[in-house]
């Protein structure tokens, strides 16, 4: 599978920001894509998840509300928007899949076994 991050950029708090990460090289129905991000000398931290044949979306607490994962099955492409950035926002991002990811599991980059190359987001007070 081949994953590709892209839509990072410079914004001013409280504004949005959309991130696209197209995906190749399977049929997808049995996956869950996710969102990552990594903040400078932080761990990678999960940020969203979708049950690609479902469409189910998982959110870690600090994003409800503000950000929304969705995906184009049309396209195999997964995104992230942001909406009411904030300067702790600022991270790489990355997008990941993972095959038969057990709900338990769902919020565990571990679970992840492809990844994209990460697009910097950086939100300026």
């Amino acid at each position: 599978v081949q994953l590709q991050a892209s839509g990072g950029g410079l914004v001013q708090a409280g504004g949005s920001l959309r991130l696209s990460c197209p995906a190749s090289g399977n049929t997808f129905n049995s996956y869950a894509m996710a969102w990552f991000r990594q903040a400078p000398g932080k761990e990678r931290e999960f940020v969203a998840a979708i049950r690609w044949s479902a469409g189910t979306p998982f959110y870690t607490d600090t994003v409800k509300g503000r950000f929304t994962i969705s995906r184009d099955t049309a396209k195999n492409t997964v995104y992230l928007q942001m909406n009411s950035l904030k300067p702790e926002d600022t991270a790489v991002y990355y997008c990941a899949a993972g095959e038969r990811i057990i709900l338990s599991n769902i919020r565990n980059s571990r679970a992840y076994d492809s990844w994209g190359q990460g697009t910097l987001v950086t939100v300026s007070s």
